[in-house]
């Protein structure tokens, strides 16, 4: 198992290239599925939840076969419809292989997936929207058990306890794409990410309205065709490597970063005094500590909303932001894991609740810690960016699954930083 060692206390300078956005990825080769033609996918990154997707789409008997970041699926004739534990159970976003199989097979077996540990993410959401669909779905052995063979079009509401669901708007969307009639998703997800899965879907020849919207209306086909499609810039990652020029007083240049995917960490490291502008040549984004920041108060909301994804990196800057700040997770109430580590390293931040209250302090010392899952892995990176000494970040298997080439881009913006084993 490797870990992360960084030697803190470096500006970053220069600028680094953002890459396919994950979670637009997984989904969207999960589409694939839908038809029996080639699909050709690319700005794909190199990422463990990529590897482990594409492993699922053998598993059915599909041809799948990539160069660099292009990945080519090829699904025609695959028969199989089970989705197995030792596949599913590392990665959440692999249960978006429900909704095609339904629709293209009309039977599914899908284990419940796993993934990251930052509290309850039941899939309710993808089991309502699918059965609203006229699909049969029963849970036995850890495993999610779907007949599709009486799905038709219908109505859809998919508003949840903490808003909508990403995944869940997927899977209802895809499988709505091959069943006759017309299904309308009512409080449906509209992150860049389900947008650039419509889109795909749309290429395909999906009849698709209201992309953007809280509300898609699908127009069921008989047959859906190959495509060629380019995913997103991931707006996680850019807003991680923003905050990489904050914490360290640098000035990064984002390579393709799209600004109208963030506009809430933009407009909220903006208010504290981060200089944030269009890259020079209209493309990207350009990150620059010019005066020392205020503290900011935040609390996460579904899109366009503060991204709960972003709330682990932003505790880190405020962490050593001078004054108070409040962070509120409204989305997983329970994703604070990575304050005790946080803490290790000379932070002072108390849990009350949902909310975080964090007092700046003037350093941060490095110390051997341990990531939680992906965002708070990413979050430790950026305190040992700024702290003063060694940092061992331990358990970055979490951070493969989400960030591409991680200690080579942060070393090419002058980092100190490379991979060990644990002993």
């Amino acid at each position: 198992m490797d870990k992360l060692v960084i030697e803190g206390g470096r500006k970053l300078e220069g600028s680094v290239t953002i890459s396919g956005a994950k979670n637009a990825c997984l989904p969207i080769l999960a589409a694939a599925l839908l038809s029996d033609e080639r699909s050709v996918i690319k700005n794909i990154p190199n990422l463990r939840d990529m590897a482990t997707m594409l492993k699922i789409l053998k598993n059915f008997g599909v041809r799948v076969a990539q160069d660099g970041s292009t990945v080519t699926v090829e699904p025609h004739g695959y028969k199989k419809y089970i989705a197995p534990y030792d596949l599913v159970s590392t990665m959440r976003a692999s249960v978006c292989v429900l909704g095609p199989l339904l629709a293209k097979q009309r039977r599914a077996q899908v284990s419940f997936p796993g993934g990251c540990i930052i509290g309850p993410r039941p899939i309710d959401l993808h089991i309502k929207g699918l059965k609203a669909l006229g699909a049969d779905i029963k849970v036995e052995r850890g495993y999610i058990l779907a007949d599709g063979k009486k799905m038709r079009g219908g109505n859809v509401y998919l508003g949840g306890h903490f808003g909508s669901s990403v995944l869940a708007t997927a899977n209802t969307m895809m499988a709505a794409t091959l069943i006759n009639g017309t299904t309308v998703i009512e409080s449906a997800a509209c992150e860049p990410e389900v947008v650039d899965l419509t889109n795909f879907l749309i290429k395909m020849g999906a009849r698709i309205k209201g992309v953007a919207t809280h509300t898609l209306v699908i127009e069921g086909v008989k047959k859906l065709h190959g495509a060629e499609h380019s995913v997103i810039p991931d707006r996680i990652e850019a807003g991680t490597y923003i905050l990489a020029a904050a914490v360290t007083r640098g000035d990064i240049t984002l390579k393709n970063a799209i600004p109208e995917h963030m506009v809430a960490l933009i407009d909220k490291l903006s208010e504290a005094g981060l200089d944030i502008k269009t890259a020079p040549g209209g493309k990207g984004l350009r990150a620059r500590w010019m005066r020392k920041l205020r503290p900011m108060d935040i609390t996460t909301l579904p899109y366009p909303g503060f991204p709960t994804d972003m709330q682990a990196q932003f505790m880190s800057l405020m962490a050593v932001t001078d004054g108070i700040s409040v962070i509120t997770e409204k989305i997983y109430p329970e994703r604070f894991i990575h304050i005790s580590e946080l803490n290790r390293m000379g932070s002072d931040i108390l849990l009350e609740g949902a909310s975080a209250i964090v007092k700046g302090v003037k350093n941060l010392s490095g110390a051997p810690v341990m990531a939680s899952d992906l965002r708070a892995s990413a979050a430790l990176v950026l305190a040992g960016l700024v702290a003063k000494g060694r940092t061992d970040v331990q358990r970055i298997y979490h951070l493969d699954r989400g960030y591409e080439k991680i200690e080579e881009k942060l070393r090419k913006l002058g980092a100190n930083v490379w991979r060990e084993k644990e002993k």
